[in-house]
């Protein structure tokens, strides 16, 4: 430990400066302020949101799930509200080589039963082969339904990586709104913990105090080998992977293995 001679408290290397509670709490009290702007804003962002017009699309056209061809329109479950997450997709790839960030993203979804009791439902879309998508969904333990909309034109289908919502008026469909990039980041709880954290996500593009651990790229800490070594080489697969009962390392790899 060293201490300055403007300031005789003890500095932890790469740690937060040393202080007592009622200077601790000072400081958050004003962070609080501005975090209570923050939420304000996000308010009146989400009231725009409910104003912004919507967009009527044929809701009879088929996407491809566990049963087969079905209308978009039974996506809602009977519910007026859904909202989907549209999974990137790799054609051909192992599992364990689908894309990180939606792989995670749709990991934080899992459950969608408080959407449910407000009369929203949720499911993921993806331009993959249903025969691939199904043995993906196995494989990583999604308990939500997913649907393949290969070939399917927007705004059901067209670009992955998004968070889109529908609305529905009996037999009529609207899309409301749609996000991608950090927009998506709403659904990962894990982010947000994070960034509440003194060492926050560990990635290079954030503002980090002098001699804190050095940032790395974005979703570096997403795959992991079964040692729990961060890597996207061949030995390596979705974290939560590794939590399964069974869980074994990836031996070898080709390009449509399968490992389970």
């Amino acid at each position: 430990m060293t201490t300055t001679p403007e300031d005789p408290t003890p500095l932890l290397p790469g740690r937060p400066p040393v202080v007592d509670l009622a200077t601790w709490q000072a400081a958050r009290e004003e962070l609080l302020v501005r975090e209570k702007a923050h939420t304000h804003e996000g308010d009146a962002l989400a009231a725009a949101r409910r104003r912004l017009p919507m967009v009527e699309f044929d809701g009879t056209v088929e996407v491809v799930g566990p049963k087969g061809p079905v209308p978009f329109l039974e996506l809602f479950q009977g519910r007026e509200e859904l909202v989907v997450y549209k999974h990137m997709w790799h054609d051909g790839a192992p599992h364990q080589g689908q894309c990180e960030g939606c792989t995670t993203t749709a990991w934080h979804l899992q459950d969608a039963v408080y959407l449910n009791a407000r009369g929203v439902s949720f499911a993921v879309l993806t331009t993959g082969r249903w025969d691939e998508v199904a043995s993906y969904v196995g494989f990583m333990g999604y308990t939500q339904p997913w649907y393949s909309v290969r070939d399917v034109d927007a705004p059901i289908g067209g670009d992955m990586g998004y968070l889109t919502c529908f609305l529905r008026d009996g037999d009529r469909v609207f899309l409301t709104y749609s996000t991608t990039g950090r927009g998506n980041e709403r659904v990962n709880g894990s982010l947000g913990l994070l960034d509440m954290t003194p060492y926050g996500r560990g990635e290079a593009w954030e503002a980090n105090p002098e001699g804190w651990p050095e940032g790395r790229n974005a979703c570096w800490s997403w795959r992991s080998d079964a040692d729990g070594n961060a890597t996207w080489g061949p030995t390596s697969r979705p974290v939560p992977q590794w939590t399964r009962p069974g869980a074994t390392p990836v031996r070898t790899l080709g390009r449509h293995s399968h490992h389970h």
